[in-house]
């Protein structure tokens, strides 16, 4: 939801600190509109509340907040922009690195077999007199043999020999070979892609779950940073909770903050109190999706095209036996170092990932742990907390919409019509046997 411009407008002229009635009264809005319009624009633009003696609330935005607005927005719009670009692209670039891995392996052995039956057909037309640019005939080499119905299987299916697959045969695999391919190289995703789904949803079940009153160290357990000092004090971290469903914050006679979200005290049925985590706990990263077999096919693969390379760098070496067989040979000279490049990033690229996951698991893990500690301090919650508590309950309420409370609705406006329909054929009906009489 973007902020009102209007809004913008009148906290510049105000200078950047103001009530709800201040708003009001220099927009001509309603006291509710004036009340949601700056709670957006405080939680969009790093405002604070302030609450007085009186009990009174007040905003204090910061001087540069145009231009926070600013970056915001334009980030948000950048990002859209290319995840609907990414969602074509990607599944292209996830089969690309295994089809690389099976053409790179292809062109080095190919290349590598050409040179030694060049070079065994060399010595048969030297022994015969004859030179370099002899018959190749009669020359014997070791090539690579593939046998293509299974190297099909293997690339287009996953691990056969597991138990799994072998009961499960005839259902869809998760992955096939090139897929796994790109989750060995890269992984498989973000984890906690839908946290902030999880997220929300999880506060309005506790919302919920308290019948629409609550106070901010119930919400803390599924935030994750709280502010430090003067933010934390005044739970400048319940702004955003604040916009998303509408809600509205009270002050206790002591001066304490509880939030009231009449909106999430409406519901059409009667509910029980939902299950919900203590805390928001994030999904640490897996290092792959595919099966250890796919994964140990695809080291092997990788292993043998880099030590391919290196063998076909030897052959080349001095660029004459590639200047003399032309073709092919040629071709795999001139982009021998990018065969070598991805030879070596192929093995050594999962090896820097695993690492690099560890330390994000332990962040994630960390963050976990703070959560969980403010799930534990509420469980413990000392004599002020529960007073606070208590507090919001006063304010806790549970509307359920009955279809007998119903004061209008167009489902009963139609069935009436229905019924008034009926009636007038019926009545012509009877005048016309009436008539006829």
């Amino acid at each position: 939801m973007a902020p009102n411009p209007t809004i913008i407008q009148a906290v510049e002229q105000l200078n950047y600190r103001v009530t709800v009635g201040d708003i009001a009264a220099q927009t001509g809005l309603n006291i509710n509109q004036a009340e949601q319009a700056l709670l957006v624009l405080a939680s969009d633009a790093g405002g604070h509340l302030q609450v007085a003696e009186s009990g009174e609330i007040a905003y204090q935005f910061p001087r540069n907040f145009q231009a926070v607005l600013r970056n915001k927005f334009f980030r948000l719009q950048l990002q859209e922009w290319w995840q609907k670009v990414w969602r074509v692209l990607f599944y292209l670039i996830r089969v690309s690195f295994g089809l690389i891995l099976l053409a790179s392996i292809a062109l080095i052995f190919i290349a590598i077999a050409i040179i030694f039956i060049a070079l065994n057909s060399s010595r048969d037309s030297d022994s015969s007199g004859g030179d370099f640019g002899g018959d190749f005939n009669g020359g014997t080499v070791f090539a690579p043999t593939f046998w293509f119905s299974d190297w099909w299987f293997w690339v287009f299916y996953p691990d056969y020999n597991s138990p799994q697959y072998q009961y499960h045969r005839r259902e869809k695999p998760q992955l096939n070979f090139l897929e796994a391919v790109f989750s060995f190289l890269f992984g498989d995703g973000n984890p906690n892609a839908n946290l902030e789904e999880r997220r929300w949803q999880e506060i309005a079940t506790v919302i919920r779950n308290n019948q629409g009153a609550v106070v901010a160290e119930q919400i803390a357990p599924y935030l994750d940073e709280l502010g430090e000092g003067y933010s934390r004090e005044y739970e400048d971290y319940m702004l955003p909770v604040l916009t998303k469903y509408n809600g509205r914050p009270e002050v206790s006679p002591e001066g304490q903050l509880v939030y009231h979200f009449p909106d999430l005290q409406v519901t059409a049925t009667q509910e029980e109190i939902q299950p919900v985590a203590a805390y928001l706990r994030e999904i640490p990263w897996g290092f792959s999706a595919a099966s250890s077999g796919q994964i140990l096919l695809a080291c092997g693969l990788g292993a043998i095209n880099l030590v391919g390379a290196l063998v076909l760098g030897n052959l080349l070496a001095g660029g004459t036996v590639a200047a003399q067989i032309g073709g092919l040979v040629a071709f795999v000279q001139s982009i021998y170092w990018l065969l070598l490049i991805y030879g070596i990033v192929f093995l050594t690229l999962p090896l820097v990932r695993y690492f690099w996951l560890q330390w994000r698991n332990t962040k994630i893990n960390k963050r976990n742990q703070k959560r969980e500690q403010r799930a534990n301090f509420l469980i413990q919650a000392g004599a002020e907390l529960k007073k606070k508590i208590s507090y919001a309950r006063k304010f806790a309420a549970r509307n359920i919409i009955n279809r007998e409370d119903l004061a209008y609705t167009t489902e009963t406006d139609l069935i009436e019509q229905e019924i008034a329909q009926k009636d007038k054929i019926d009545a012509e009906w009877q005048r016309r046997l009436e008539s006829g009489s």
